[in-house]
């Protein structure tokens, strides 16, 4: 895929904390549509790639160009700049502010970011709380509703500028199955409908089997990128021991390790 045709393009991506590395040599593209899944075990590093792609944190080498702007690098601060208006992003616990209903906290990129009259505001909030099946709790606080519905809320606030590019960091994380499930299926319906691209981090096997058109795995012992592709044909086909264990659920043997 060109880079002209990506929503995202990574080259040659990395991150050091002091002599610390977390991975190095990362480099993968994002096509426009696909749900394309960030994977792999604790401390892999798939958080911190995602603050780089969303212009929170500055890799330690590499480039990084979101919808044809280069984010990094000492012209980086226009491309993220420019971009603010072109993703939405869901941080893992929600991010919800306490003091606000899900109304408001929905409604605040639109403050932020638009010149839309307070009832337009509010016409397009309740719009985005209902594709995610919360337009009858618009007037709930955030410590009224379960972590399934403020999973939710934290993705129409995301959605509320129309982004056309989507990050979901950790969606499943602490959902019981049917919630889990349930947040999937939101997923590829908001795709469909909306033609939106995902970028999704995530270790929970049954959603990355779920929603994934693609992934990247990262892996701690290699500081790095191990696998691309269909997570369905990974786990069928790779000979890579981790990748193996990993969608397998698996002990990875020793000599392995």
């Amino acid at each position: 895929m060109s880079e002209g045709h990506a929503e995202i393009q990574a080259t040659d991506v990395a991150q050091r904390f002091g002599a610390r590395t977390i991975f190095e040599h990362v480099s993968f593209t994002v096509a426009p549509g696909e749900v394309f899944v960030i994977l792999g075990g604790s401390g892999c590093g798939k958080s911190t790639l995602m603050k780089q792609l969303i212009g929170l944190l500055a890799p330690s080498a590499g480039t990084i160009v979101v919808r044809g702007r280069t984010i990094t690098g000492r012209d980086g601060e226009a491309g993220r700049q420019g971009m603010l208006r072109e993703i939405g992003v869901m941080f893992q616990s929600g991010a919800l502010f306490g003091s606000m209903t899900l109304l408001e906290n929905v409604m605040l990129p639109l403050e932020m970011y638009t010149d839309l009259p307070p009832a337009g505001r509010e016409a397009v909030a309740r719009v985005k709380l209902g594709l995610v099946g919360l337009g009858d709790a618009a007037a709930l606080m955030p410590a009224e509703i379960s972590g399934g519905m403020a999973k939710r809320a934290g993705i129409a606030r995301a959605m509320a500028l129309d982004p056309p590019l989507l990050f979901l960091d950790e969606p499943s994380a602490g959902l019981d199955p049917i919630t889990s499930a349930g947040l999937d299926r939101l997923i590829l319906d908001l795709r469909r409908d909306l033609g939106a691209t995902f970028v999704v981090v995530t270790h929970e096997l049954a959603s990355i089997l779920a929603i994934a058109d693609r992934c990247i795995m990262l892996d701690r012992a290699a500081r790095g990128l191990i696998a691309e592709g269909d997570p369905r044909r990974l786990r069928d086909e790779s000979d890579n021991p981790t990748v193996r264990a990993f969608f397998r659920r698996e002990v990875l043997a020793p000599e392995a390790a």
